[in-house]
């Protein structure tokens, strides 16, 4: 079998000394001969999400050794979203992504791998981890951990998304003490992702449609007998890939992300896919802007009922066939470039044709009879974001707000001023100098999004920031701001009561001032201190704007 790379650390016998290095953890002399592939787990006991991998690397082990190759296990870091939501260890998340893309480069081209599997779970793991295989250009396949099953409280289905909400209804006095405790007794039930279509399924789907992980992989639950499966599988189609040369670049074609693109689109997914698919475009060399996803967002209908757009989980998707089901009506519909190359060596739309159309109306529905007549992300652009903005419409259903801003320099100062009752219907929340260099780090506003849904007014305030959103966010959102507040954007000089318009149909984001006015508030502004040491200031001088994918540089 082909080793492209680790016959030249450990054959020879001037590697001698390397390969005492691996005798010393149990090789033979068979297994220098065969190729060495990483099993990359990004794992974690410091939440669910990624609790799993660690286990999960084990069966991608055995699949590896199945084809033939030996497996070593490196891991990667993780940054729990969920938990850090709200707090200050939230601006370390979108932060880990960058570090997670360099560790596995370092930890894998410096150790002769000749291939690698990458195992990823919580949200910013998923895109760290196809960025490092677009930067790397080795056989490499991406697996997911699963996702969590949900929980159920009084015969309904509850989530992580509820127990955020439940927050925002208790502060209004909407439900007891007592009910928010069972919710959050009841809603995790497993170890896993968010069960949603938050940011971490978004993920793992779009790496389906991608092409970088196997079809039908992204939704067994993470304790299914068929998770461990598709991980084994994973492991076994590596050690292929060694051998017929098929590396990402050439998977990662603009066609393959027009595919990720559509997909996002028609499921209504998490708006820190545009982030990450920009990011990723460009490890792979792929020109690949905000045009691209407008363009899309004005042909593709939801046509998944997923949460938040609709009440289903990943785990009901699975129930009904899972991601292939919803690629392959994009295909017949015309939407999917059928050519475009997959890990499994074979044309996606080739693949797709084992899996047969299916309509529920209930968690499926087809392109005449859309779950929603319009795409579940819009992209904005005016006098407020002149290198644009994402807006989320998928839960919400509402294009276009009007209303007076209400101006907050953070995170905390916003969900104060809901949890006293200040915020009122009408407002329009402005949470900026949460950006990518201003937090730093780009922060998730679900805390404030999720109060603002639990206190009853998700579809009368509307929210608009340069942080992020998770993907368990509904309501009325606008946020990837640019140019962010911290580098002397529109956003930076807007005031209490300025008059707001987001206009989803028309694309634009706009405040109605006058130039004279924005000139005079420009010469009163100046930035904000960089943070003064350590990890936060080095990713703060090196980050790009969102509209670029927020990639250091």
């Amino acid at each position: 079998m082909r080793r492209p790379r680790s016959r030249l650390w450990y054959e020879g016998l001037e590697n001698t000394p390397h390969r005492v290095y691996l005798r010393a953890i149990g090789f033979t002399g068979d297994d220098f001969q065969k190729p060495l592939i990483a099993v990359v787990a990004a794992w974690s006991e410091a939440g669910p999400c990624n609790f799993n991998v660690l286990p999960g690397s084990l069966r991608v082990k055995e699949g590896v050794r199945s084809a033939g190759g030996v497996p070593l296990t490196v891991p990667t870091i993780v940054v729990n979203d969920g938990i850090n939501m709200g707090t200050p260890g939230m601006r370390y998340s979108l932060i880990s992504r960058e570090l997670i893309a360099d560790t596995i480069e370092a930890q894998v081209a410096s150790h002769g791998f000749d291939g690698w599997v990458g195992i990823g779970g919580c949200d910013k793991t998923q895109p760290g981890i196809m960025m490092a295989m677009a930067r790397l250009d080795l056989a490499s396949v991406y697996i997911y951990g699963g996702t969590a099953e949900h929980g159920e409280v009084d015969g309904e289905a509850v989530t992580v998304q509820t127990a955020f909400e439940a927050v925002g209804a208790y502060l209004r006095g909407l439900i007891s003490e007592r009910e928010l405790a069972r919710i959050e007794n009841a809603a995790m039930p497993t170890p896993g992702t968010c069960q949603g279509l938050f940011t971490a399924n978004t993920m793992a789907i779009l790496a389906e449609a991608l092409g970088l992980s196997p079809l039908g992989s992204a939704s067994p639950p993470a304790t299914s007998s068929e998770r461990a499966r598709e991980l084994a599988r994973a492991g076994a189609l590596v050690v292929g890939l060694v051998d017929s040369g098929l590396t990402p670049r050439k998977i990662l074609s603009y066609e393959a992300f027009h595919n990720a693109i559509v997909t996002l689109m028609a499921i209504s997914g998490s708006t820190n896919a545009v982030l990450h698919l920009l990011a990723l475009a460009r490890e792979a060399g792929v020109k690949l802007t905000l045009d691209d996803f407008d363009e899309a967002s004005r042909k593709v209908p939801v046509i998944a009922a997923l949460a938040p757009a609709g009440k289903y989980t990943m785990v009901d998707l699975h129930n009904v066939g899972g991601a292939p089901i919803i690629l392959r009506k994009l295909l017949d519909r015309g939407l999917l470039y059928g050519e475009a190359l997959t890990v499994e060596g074979v044309e996606i739309g080739k693949l797709l044709s084992r899996w047969e159309p299916r309509t529920d109306y209930k968690i499926l529905y087809d392109f005449y009879k859309p779950y929603k007549p319009y795409a579940g992300i819009r992209i904005l652009r005016g006098s407020l974001a002149p290198r644009g903005a994402v807006m989320k419409i998928g839960a919400s259903g509402i294009l276009t707000f009007r209303g007076s801003a209400k101006v907050f320099n953070s995170e905390e100062e916003a969900f104060k001023a809901i949890e006293k009752g200040s915020v009122e219907e009408g407002d329009v929340v402005v949470v900026r100098y949460v950006g990518p260099k201003g937090a730093p780090g780009m922060p998730e506003m679900l805390k404030i999004t999720a109060a603002i849904v639990g206190a009853g007014l998700g579809e009368k305030v509307a929210l608009i920031t340069d942080g992020r959103f998770s993907g368990a966010t509904r309501g009325i959102m606008v946020g990837h701001v640019a140019p962010e507040a911290a580098v002397g954007g529109p956003i930076a000089l807007v005031e209490d009561g300025d008059e707001i318009v987001i206009d989803g149909e028309k694309g634009r984001l706009d405040a109605l001032l006058d130039e004279d006015e924005l000139a005079g508030r420009r010469d009163k502004w100046s930035p904000p201190p960089l943070p003064p040491k350590g990890l936060l200031r080095k990713y703060a001088k090196l980050v790009t704007q969102a509209d670029e994918g927020a990639v250091t540089q």
